[in-house]
């Protein structure tokens, strides 16, 4: 029996020792000299005696390997997982560096996508017949492997954002669910002063949470033009009016000093002294199995808003699967690419826990109507799958996103640690990144 870990798709940022330039992840000449295949070549592959390896730390990703392998006996999948986070990307990357022992097929989160997929690491899946399965996915998702005109992974989840809470506190309290972010400060300030000990959320800086929040403010801070022309501004619109807000929850002592995943977070969680969340959509699995003594007392809601009656949201973690091009086996990678995220395996996917990125998931009477004991019967999917629906367009990451999640806590980091503005924290954090991307080759700001 394999063993993987629990997922958790929190976007935590990556050590700096994936901080290699992009020429670093080269693909090697060894692989197999395959640019496209039609279907019927496609099948034809997954007919014969072959294997892969695949590289992915989802626990949804054994069920479905199975049931591959029943539909397709001839083939092996030789399922590993090699770590999650930085463990991962760190021996991707080395592997790919070195031209050999990279798997046929990778998972891998969308932040992460673009720093593979532009190198030439990741095959460009467009003359595999992938452009075809566009309206299968949701449109963020499907942006998020759509790069420079290629597509260089198909969705495998996806983690809408939504505001998770505690209904007993709001409801001990006399608290209405906040809408938007005035109210939720205003909450916050009411939660505290009931209760010194007791806090709206926890945040002591993370970089995925950061983009996703300046995401859903309709900022764009990374603009990607090509493969080297990348513009870095944490002074838009979208980036300030985030800071300015979580400034005053940062300053006034409205959020617990928690890290999220410690164990004084999930007794928060459980006691109520943490009374909401906003994160992805992946997260009632954990609060399922990681908080089982508060079970009905939490709740789901969209995400505040920073204009009343108009829904925004943004993504926060989720990720797909990508085929390596030092693949020598790219066909069965790809087929097994379209198994694994077509309507086959995604259905073992939700099944397990997931949250979808498919479309016909998303929108089956099974999923939206499902009843949630843990929630007090709450028809959560429905807010869910909303949120999907009402992700703010537009969003990119950068070729070198895991560097610059890795010195996040050097720069917005220190901000959070004295209470300073989070809008000179985003400063110090755009210029350590501009740096870091001048010093690769990159064409940063017009340096």
């Amino acid at each position: 029996m394999r063993k993987h870990s629990i997922i958790r798709w929190t976007g935590v940022a990556t050590a700096a020792a994936l901080a290699a330039s992009l020429a670093a992840c080269a693909p090697s000449g060894n692989a197999e000299d395959v640019t496209g295949a039609s279907a019927e070549e496609i099948a034809a592959a997954l007919q014969e005696e072959s294997s892969i390896t695949v590289w992915g730390w989802a626990p949804q990703l054994e069920p479905i390997v199975e049931a591959f392998e029943e539909k397709y006996p001839k083939i092996d999948v030789k399922l590993e997982n090699v770590g999650t986070g930085n463990d991962h990307y760190t021996k991707l990357q080395n592997a790919i560096k070195a031209g050999t022992g990279a798997p046929d097929v990778a998972q891998v989160e969308y932040y992460a996508l673009p720093q593979f997929a532009l190198s030439g690491a990741f095959v460009d899946l467009t003359n595999f017949g992938a452009a075809d399965l566009e309206d299968e996915y949701t449109a963020s998702t499907w942006g998020s492997v759509s790069l420079n005109d290629g597509i260089y992974a198909l969705p495998q989840d996806s983690g809408p954002m939504a505001m998770f809470y505690r209904e007993d506190v709001f409801t001990k309290l006399g608290l209405e669910i906040p809408t938007t972010w005035d109210e939720y400060i205003a909450a916050g300030e009411a939660i505290h002063a009931a209760n010194p000990d007791a806090y709206i959320t926890n945040d002591v800086g993370d970089a995925g949470f950061t983009t996703s929040m300046i995401w859903q403010a309709g900022g764009n801070p990374y603009v990607v033009d090509g493969t080297t022309d990348v513009t870095v501004d944490f002074a838009d619109e979208g980036s300030t009016k985030w800071a300015d807000t979580w400034n005053q929850l940062v300053q006034n002592d409205l959020v617990a000093p928690i890290s999220s995943w410690s164990d004084e977070w999930y007794q928060g969680l459980t006691d109520g002294s943490i009374a909401t969340l906003v994160i992805g959509a992946w997260m009632p699995g954990n609060l399922e199995s990681g908080v089982p003594d508060a079970s009905g007392k939490w709740r789901v809601a969209p995400m505040p808003t920073y204009e009343e009656g108009v829904a925004a949201a943004a993504e926060n973690g989720g990720g797909g699967d990508a085929v390596l091009e030092q693949s020598e086996n790219k066909l069965v990678a790809y087929g097994f690419l379209e198994f694994l995220n077509g309507e086959e395996g995604a259905a073992i996917h939700a099944a397990n826990g997931g949250f979808p990125s498919t479309v016909a998931d998303l929108e089956s009477d099974e999923f939206l109507n499902h009843e949630s004991e843990y929630f007090g019967g709450q028809k959560i999917n429905e807010v869910l799958v909303q949120a999907s629906k009402d992700v703010v367009p537009g969003w990119s990451y950068l070729p070198f996103q895991t560097y610059a999640n890795s010195i996040f806590g050097d720069t917005v980091g220190q901000s959070y640690a004295d209470k300073s503005d989070l809008n000179e924290g985003l400063a110090a954090w755009q210029e350590a990144t501009v740096k870091y991307g001048v010093e690769q080759g990159f064409t940063v700001n017009g340096e």
